[in-house]
């Protein structure tokens, strides 16, 4: 093979890049900002691109995390003598490593503690130990929907899941990108949802796993960017199709025309052909993984923050007032209302 021949494919790889880099339908930002372009284009009027409704990062761990009660040191003391499990537990506890638990090893401790305290119950013949025995079990139970907030809301790791330093949810992605994240959700809801229930056997073995994918990955914080942006474009877009709804008819007597012919192909290549693909994406994707962590939150309602509480209802529950997922479902409804409108004018009303 010639020197000139080695060349050819060499250079194709150079340009492939170069053209994926032109094409505004690769990434979600370029193309709902060309989507609003060409609507206006078609409709022969200028586009106004507004920003989209600003969002929070998660709210700092500090005010996320809750102050865990801690059993009387004489009390600990006391259940330490004995020879049940409990000894080692309350031992471990006591330790040096013990003091600095992470939250997630705080759960695992306090549901041991439980544990051992009631298999140990039976054993005792001392009533002033069964009684103290009697109230740590209580104090434990009253006190785990806040080690189960800490072992979920509470770990660093979430803000990773939520971070919106990541960009934009991607356009037709290989795979499905949310779908362990989406499995690990329903697993934290199952096993939250019997400890809110104080019942304590519950595995607690897949949590660390759930915590390393939220170290690594970052599609919650996407898709809140992505519906932020995809409600202002379609926001945007669905104002020029208004404005020309006020105005002169697209066609005369519902009859089509050549300017309609334009905007129906606009409208099937890029709106059908690009921008619907994607929204479905998007909430589907809100389904799978973005409703069960609304739940999640919701089930520990009792326990959560307040500050937490204000970022939970705007970004992560489905219908409070000010939802950012709300707003998004209203700007999709509203701008398929505006095609069927403008479109109909001629005779070409979608799905007629």
């Amino acid at each position: 093979m010639t020197g000139k021949h080695r060349a050819r494919p060499m250079a194709l790889l150079l340009i492939i890049p170069v053209l994926s880099a032109c094409n505004p339908f690769s990434e979600a930002r370029p193309m709902l900002d060309e989507y609003v372009e060409r609507v206006a284009r078609v409709l022969e009027t200028e586009p106004e691109l507004s920003s989209p409704e600003p969002a929070e990062q998660i709210p700092r761990r500090r005010d996320r995390v809750l102050a865990m009660p801690e059993l009387d040191l004489g009390m600990l003391d006391f259940l330490s003598l004995y020879g049940c499990e409990l000894q080692f537990v309350v031992g471990e506890k006591n330790s040096v490593m013990g003091r600095v638990m992470q939250p997630l090893n705080r759960l695992r401790y306090e549901v041991r503690f439980i544990e051992a305290a009631r298999e140990c119950l039976p054993e005792v013949d001392d009533e002033e130990l069964e009684e103290v025995l009697d109230e740590a079990i209580e104090s434990k139970r009253e006190s785990l929907p806040i080690a189960v907030w800490n072992a979920i809301w509470g770990v660093e790791e979430v803000e990773n899941l939520f971070t919106l330093a990541k960009g934009y949810y991607p356009v037709a992605p290989e795979g499905d990108p949310v779908s362990d994240l989406a499995v690990d959700a329903q697993q934290l809801n199952a096993a939250t949802a019997r400890l809110l229930d104080k019942k304590v056997d519950v595995s607690l073995d897949f949590a660390g796993n759930v915590h390393q994918r939220w170290q690594a990955e970052y599609r919650a914080g996407q898709l809140i960017n992505s519906a932020r942006l995809l409600a202002a474009r379609l926001d945007d877009a669905t104002g020029l199709l208004q404005e020309r709804l006020k105005g002169h008819p697209l066609c005369l007597n519902g009859k089509p025309n050549n300017q309609s012919d334009i905007v129906q192909n606009m409208f099937f290549s890029v709106y059908i052909g690009e921008i619907q693909p994607y929204m479905g994406e998007i909430r589907r994707a809100r389904n799978a993984l973005i409703e069960p962590l609304a739940r999640l939150a919701q089930q520990q309602e009792g326990v959560m923050p307040e500050r937490f509480r204000e970022w939970y209802r705007r970004h992560l529950s489905l219908s409070a007032e000010g939802s950012l997922w709300l707003e998004l479902d209203q700007a999709m409804a509203d701008h398929t209302r505006a095609w069927q409108d403008l479109l109909g004018q001629c005779g070409l009303r979608p799905g007629a």
